[in-house]
């Protein structure tokens, strides 16, 4: 589904994207991880054109991204997108917020357009909430809600970029636990992460990143288990240390 080949990114002099060659297939779910500013959010926004690349390509489904003429709005109403803050509109309910788009892009129907999102509050577990504004919803809620929305254009692909990390810990289950139902259910999903546990329960593959290139990519397995590049070995030392001592 995804190609990218040769992938370059530089924020002025900083280097954000190294030569990065990648294949994604239908129905795989890819975690990206790795230490802050290694260039994990960098890499999964121009999946979607809202970061630029310098040099390089990406493809979705054949077709070159950055090719002079693509229409970008188009693009992205084919590719689910979940940011860390949410981005929900805070003057809708999470009903309209999850209607709007098919209702302007799709064309739905207004009571086609209600019932669907009707269906993916309740498939996140919201459809009691549907007349609720994101500021009578909790963070988690919130999350869940900015999920259904994006699931409302029917996407073949979805994107999570640390979906997570802006959320009180007892908030997190809830959202993985969504996450987990799609992966289950054959969407295609790359998921830019720190919840290690999610990446070896759902993953099909890990990618490793520093330094804005991918260092390791393997099976959750074997990632865990045995790490083969010494940055990446250090990167899951760190995160087993605070852990060893908390316990």
């Amino acid at each position: 589904m995804i190609q990218l080949h040769q992938v370059n990114k530089w924020y002025g002099d900083y280097h954000a994207l190294v030569d990065v060659t990648e294949t994604i297939a239908r129905g795989e779910v890819v975690v990206v991880c790795g230490p802050s500013g290694s260039g994990k959010s960098t890499l999964i926004r121009t999946l979607n054109r809202l970061e630029s690349i310098q040099s390089g390509s990406i493809q979705f489904d054949g077709q070159d991204i950055y090719r002079r003429g693509v229409d970008v709005n188009q693009l992205r109403s084919g590719i689910g997108f979940v940011f860390q803050q949410f981005n929900l509109f805070p003057h809708l309910t999470a009903l309209q917020n999850c209607t709007l788009a098919p209702l302007r892009l799709r064309g739905l129907r207004p009571a086609i357009a209600h019932t669907e999102a009707m269906d993916l509050l309740e498939r996140v577990g919201l459809a009691h909430k549907a007349h609720a504004y994101p500021s009578e919803l909790s963070g988690g809620q919130q999350q869940r809600v900015a999920i259904a929305r994006a699931l409302a254009m029917r996407p073949p692909l979805m994107l999570f970029d640390e979906p997570t990390s802006a959320l009180d810990p007892e908030m997190v289950g809830e959202v993985l636990q969504v996450m987990r139902f799609l992966a289950q259910n054959g969407m295609t999903m790359v998921c830019v992460t720190h919840e290690m546990g999610f990446a070896r329960e759902v993953a099909d593959r890990v990618l490793f990143m520093d330094q804005g290139r991918v260092l390791e990519r393997a099976t959750p397995q074997d990632f865990f288990a045995k790490p083969q590049h010494p940055r990446a070995q250090q990167f899951l030392a760190d995160i087993r240390t605070p852990l060893a001592l908390a316990a």
